[in-house]
């Protein structure tokens, strides 16, 4: 009905291209515009100022030969003031981008290793970016945005990946149970040498109080009993300690044996090995 009465509409964000005679004559702003069709004019087409995004998958291979697809998000529009330029140079604007992403892409990726690749991902999209906003300009396109979104590597290098990953967390887990294995180990050896020393302190004491009772017992048996020499009274205390031991192991619940001389000289014997040994042990002191 417009085109009827000479008239059409153009949208907001939006500019269209006017013809005469099939000759670019001038490019109209929103609003509503005449447009005398007996004269020769005629609309050739609308153009979207707004921006548009292409989501662009390139497939290329690493500097260490593994194969990657690279997503790469461009963001662009068309300029108003080259809306002719950006309307009539170019026939398909997306498969533009497109050629001109896996040109960069398919030059920057084959330099660099995997790991660099996903290091570097921002300096390939800058680079994208560059390349771009250099050829599009010409065409009457601004490049707003590039960004690479993602890094996809063959499903094998990735499992390959995750398990070098666990492998690395893996061990890093073992060296610290090993290194708190160690101090446990520490910490208990400290704890049973500080046990036995102590222990140790304790059978000290233990038997120098016995020391302590026998020579207290020898002395006040001397001097109660007249006639009685220090000899007499270490065989009778020798004597009541091997009936006492041997009433201890007769009564021990436990299934063991014990082999001791027994007869009417055993004690003189005993008492005999004893006094040898403490006169080889004072003739070594001196």
């Amino acid at each position: 009905m417009g085109q009827a009465l000479c008239c059409i509409q153009v949208d907001q964000s939006n500019v269209a291209i006017k013809e005469q005679f099939g000759k670019f004559d001038e490019v109209l702003e929103p609003g509503c515009h005449c447009l005398p069709w007996c004269f020769g004019s005629q609309l050739a087409g609308h153009l979207s100022l707004r921006v548009q995004q292409l989501d662009v998958r390139c497939e290329t291979k690493t500097k260490d030969n593994v194969f990657v697809t690279v997503v790469a998000s461009i963001q662009y529009r068309a300029l108003a003031e080259k809306a002719s330029d950006a309307f009539y140079k170019l026939s398909n604007t997306r498969a533009q981008i497109q050629a001109y992403v896996f040109d960069v892409i398919r030059a920057s990726v084959p330099k660099l290793d995997l790991d660099s690749t996903f290091e570097q991902k921002n300096e390939i999209a800058k680079a994208v970016e560059e390349e771009l906003e250099k050829a599009m300009s010409a065409y009457g396109f601004e490049i707003v945005q590039t960004l690479i979104v993602d890094i996809e590597p063959d499903e094998h290098v990735k499992r390959a990946m995750n398990e070098i990953n666990a492998a690395s967390r893996m061990r890093l887990a073992a060296t610290e149970k090993a290194e708190a294995e160690k101090i446990l180990q520490i910490k208990r050896a400290e704890g049973d040498a500080e046990s036995k020393y102590l222990a140790g302190l304790g059978i000290a004491r233990q038997r120098q109080a016995i020391v302590d009772g026998l020579r207290d017992s020898v002395l006040a048996f001397s001097v109660n009993v007249p006639g009685t020499s220090s000899k007499d009274v270490m065989d009778m205390i020798l004597v009541t300690q091997y009936f006492d031991t041997l009433k201890d192991i007769g009564a021990s619940s436990k299934a063991s044996s014990v082999f001791i001389p027994h007869g009417p000289g055993a004690v003189g014997d005993i008492a005999s090995q004893i006094r040898e040994g403490l006169l080889q042990a004072e003739t070594a002191k001196h």
